[in-house]
């Protein structure tokens, strides 16, 4: 998918820089007449999920105080208090009873979900970086952007939900000499979770090959598989590192997803207090530290019971959102590989509609005429420097559909996807 060329051109001391897929297609509705506040839109697209209250969830915080002290720069690690809290929550969470706590030196606050990736990618050394096919669009020009390290593509078999075993996990890194391993979990966009026990062999096999896990959890509280998920209900490595300061093992969260405040862009990486000076000495050049009065909003947010009724609020209504919108896309002829174990993402092939919508660009294009926004499946195939050429991606026929919001946009949107397959040459064709 080519973006259309902006009408001057940068100086030439400047490269193009590629937009990632919801940035791309925000813009691609946004010369058809998108706005965020037009409730004509049906906005599929936006990894966004509703951010009004919820029925059982915390009251949603609407105002934020600035006292004096806010006014100057916070520390590049983040305030001492919110890191406090950070490291109190995963001990309540995933390590109630266990000899290794974290501690604040093991937090390090960052303004955005992406600062705190690209803080880690600039503190690695000169080694193969292991990173999965689909994945986070996002992670493409952040793995072209620092060339110290390899970037080393591994594809996942649709055949096999996505499936990624502790044999395969231990023959990559060992065949391909991977020094860390980057991916979400919950994934983006499939929705598969890597849980339980599934979850400790990783963390296990990480430990025993010296291979650091680099887990971006944004989705975390979004598990839709409750076998899969800790007590507590969410997912995290966290709960089967031995050693908080010895175990290769760096988790990335924020408030951005599971306690659904995006724009407070206040989100944090924990590991080795080792790991965390150098991603706070990276972050001292790159960034400069996250807003410090939102951090100091945060703190009470992070209380874990607090944190427990906010995923209990999601949950309940999340999951016949999900629900909805899985069957809808199946009745009208997509073909979803895996449901959705986690994340509010449904990962759906167009390739059995007509052939005027069976690949993700085509189906975009069109439905954009009916003011409903996705995701082309072709973003997720993460190709930092363009090294697999001209060749078709392998997700070409996929989509990402959100169900962050309401149910009556989906509902809206499903209906218009109906009319527009219908328009295209087939009725709905159930599966």
């Amino acid at each position: 998918m080519t973006e259309r060329s902006d009408s001057s051109p940068a100086p030439s001391a400047f490269r193009s820089v590629p937009r990632t897929g919801v940035i791309f297609v925000t813009e691609q509705a946004t010369r058809l007449g998108f706005s965020p506040e037009d409730p004509a839109w049906c906005n599929l697209g936006q990894g966004q999920p509703e951010t009004a209250a919820l029925s059982g969830a915390p009251p949603r915080v609407t105002s934020v105080a600035i006292d004096g002290g806010d006014l100057d720069y916070a520390p590049v690690a983040g305030l001492w208090e919110l890191r406090e809290a950070i490291a109190a929550l995963y001990n309540r969470l995933y390590r109630r009873g266990m000899a290794s706590q974290y501690s604040a030196e093991n937090v390090a606050v960052a303004g955005g979900g992406r600062t705190s990736l690209t803080r880690a990618a600039a503190s690695l050394g000169r080694i193969n970086l292991g990173h999965f096919l689909p994945d986070y669009t996002a992670y493409e020009e952040l793995l072209e952007v620092f060339r110290d390290f390899q970037s080393i593509p591994i594809l996942l078999d649709p055949e096999r939900g996505y499936a990624f075993s502790r044999d395969d996990l231990r023959r990559e890194i060992t065949g391909r000499g991977l020094g860390a391993l980057l991916f979400s979990n919950p994934c983006n966009p499939t929705g598969r979770v890597i849980g339980g026990d599934e979850l400790r062999d990783w963390v296990d096999t990480a430990r025993a090959l010296d291979c650091t896990l680099l887990v971006d959890e944004f989705y975390s509280h979004f598990v839709w598989r409750p076998e899969l998920a800790a007590p507590c209900g969410m997912v995290s490595a966290a709960q089967f590192v031995e050693d908080v300061d010895a175990d290769p093992v760096v988790l990335i969260d924020g408030l951005t997803k599971n306690w659904r405040y995006p724009g407070w862009r206040v989100t944090w990486a924990i590991g080795p207090k080792a790991v965390i000076r150098r991603m706070t000495s990276a972050g001292s050049f790159l960034d400069g530290g996250a807003a410090r009065p939102m951090q100091r909003a945060a703190i009470p947010l992070l209380d874990a019971d607090t944190t427990r009724a906010e995923t209990a609020a999601i949950a309940q209504a999340f999951a016949p959102k999900r629900d909805a919108l899985v069957r809808g896309l199946r009745q009208l002829g997509f073909t979803i590989d895996v449901e959705p174990e986690g994340t509010f993402y449904v990962w759906a092939s167009a390739e059995r509609l007509p052939p005027a919508l069976a690949t993700g660009e085509q189906f975009f294009r069109a439905a954009l005429q009916h003011k409903v926004i996705t995701v082309p499946g072709q973003f997720f195939g993460v190709d930092p420097g363009r090294r697999r050429g001209a060749r078709p991606s392998r997700f070409r026929h996929h989509l990402r559909f959100s169900f962050g919001p309401s149910m009556a946009v989906l509902e809206t949107a499903l209906s218009r996807i109906g009319a527009l397959i219908a328009d295209a040459g087939r009725g709905p064709v159930g599966s």
